[in-house]
C-alpha cells in the first residue's frame, strides 16, 4: 500500500467544514492506504499560541479524529512536535529551497497581509517543514485542498534539488490525492463565507462535539430565504444560503445535490431543515458523543499520541538519518 501523510493544525474540536472537506476523506482512504495522521503543532506556532490552550486543542483534536473513525491501532496518529526530526529535516530543506520559490507561495502573502515586515520567519518557511513532514516518511501520497497545491508542487522541487545537488534519488515524487470534489461549506449565518472556528458567532458553524439539540437549533436558525427549494440545481443560482443547506444535505447523505432536489424540491425550508437536522444528528451526534467522552480522560489522550510519536519516529528517523549523511553529517 502506498504511504499517506496529512496533518491538521491543532485548533480544537473541528466543526463540520473540516469533516466533510477531510477528515471523512481520511477515514475512507484508510482501507487501502498505510496513513499517517498528524496534529501539526509546530505548523501552528507560525503565529502566537497560548501554551496551555495549544495543549488543550491539540487532545481535542486528537480526541475528535478518533471519534470521527481515524484509526490509531492500524495507523499513526501523533503530534508534530513529538517527532524531533520533523524540525531537523525542515532545516535542511530551508537550505535547500530558494528564496524566490518561498517569494511566489501566496498563502503567506494572504496570511501576512499589510504588515509582512511583521509575520514570523516560521510563517515565511512553512512550506519548508510542510515538504519535511511529508518526505520524511517517504510519503507518496497527500490529500490535498486548492489551497494547498502550490505547497505540494514545492515540496516536490524541493526532494528533487536535494536529489540533484547530493547525486542520489533519495527523495520520492509525491503525487496528490485527489478524493473528488470536496464539500465546501459555508456559514449558517451568511452563505458567501465559509464556515470557520474563528467567526465570532457559534450559531454559524456546527461543532463536531455539539449536541443533538444544539444541532437542531443552529439549523433551525440557520439563514435562508423566502422561496421554497427549487427543483433543479440551477434553480440555486444567486441562493447561497439554499445552496449551501443543499450541498450540505447532499455531503451528509453522500448523494447528488440532484437527488436532493429531486426528493425536497418544491418544498418550504421549514420541512427541508427538519430533514437536514434529522440527518445531522444521526450522523454527528455519535461523533460528538465519543468526542466528549474520550477527553473526559485526557491521559489516555496523550498515551495514544505517544504511542503513536514513537511509531512516527521509527520510521523516521532512518530516513533523517540517510539525508544526513548525504549531506556530509558525521554520523
Amino acid at each position: 500500500m502506498q504511504r499517506v501523510f496529512s496533518g491538521i493544525q491543532p485548533s480544537g474540536i473541528p466543526q463540520l467544514g473540516n469533516y466533510l472537506g477531510a477528515i471523512r476523506n481520511w477515514v475512507r482512504m484508510q482501507a487501502d492506504h498505510e496513513c499517517l495522521w498528524c496534529v501539526v503543532d509546530l505548523h501552528a506556532i507560525t503565529v502566537w499560541q497560548d501554551p496551555q490552550t495549544l495543549r488543550r486543542q491539540t487532545r481535542e483534536l486528537a480526541a475528535a479524529l478518533i471519534a470521527c473513525g481515524v484509526d490509531h491501532r492500524r495507523h499513526i496518529l501523533f503530534a508534530q512536535s513529538r517527532v524531533r526530526a520533523h524540525a531537523q529535516l525542515a532545516w535542511i530543506f530551508n537550505c535547500v529551497a530558494r528564496l524566490g520559490w518561498l517569494n511566489r507561495m501566496t498563502q503567506f502573502k494572504d496570511k501576512a497581509g499589510k504588515d509582512r515586515e511583521n509575520a514570523s520567519a516560521g510563517l515565511y518557511v512553512y512550506p519548508d517543514l510542510m515538504a519535511a513532514d511529508i518526505l520524511l516518511y517517504h510519503a507518496t501520497r497527500v490529500p490535498v485542498g486548492d489551497d494547498q497545491r502550490q505547497h505540494l508542487e514545492l515540496a516536490n522541487d524541493i526532494a528533487q534539488k536535494f536529489n540533484h545537488d547530493y547525486g542520489s534519488d533519495f527523495f520520492p515524487a509525491i503525487e496528490p490525492l485527489i478524493l473528488g470534489p470536496a464539500a465546501r461549506v459555508m456559514s449558517l449565518r451568511d452563505g458567501t463565507r465559509k464556515m470557520s472556528k474563528s467567526d465570532p458567532s457559534d450559531q454559524s458553524r456546527i461543532n463536531l462535539a455539539d449536541e443533538a439539540d444544539a444541532i437542531r437549533l443552529k439549523i433551525r436558525r440557520a439563514r435562508t430565504d423566502a422561496e421554497p427549494l427549487p427543483a433543479e440545481p440551477a434553480g440555486l443560482a444567486g441562493r447561497a444560503e439554499a445552496r449551501n443547506l443543499v450541498g450540505i444535505y447532499a455531503a451528509l447523505a453522500d448523494l447528488t445535490p440532484d437527488a436532493v432536489l429531486a426528493e425536497h424540491g418544491g418544498k418550504g425550508f421549514g420541512a427541508f431543515k427538519e430533514a437536514l437536522a434529522d440527518l445531522m444528528v444521526a450522523v454527528l451526534a455519535p461523533i460528538g458523543a465519543e468526542t466528549r467522552r474520550l477527553l473526559a480522560d485526557p491521559g489516555h489522550i496523550e498515551a495514544i499520541l505517544a504511542e503513536g510519536a514513537t511509531r512516527a519516529a521509527a520510521l523516521a528517523d532512518p530516513i533523517l538519518a540517510e539525508a544526513e549523511r548525504l549531506v556530509g553529517f558525521l554520523a
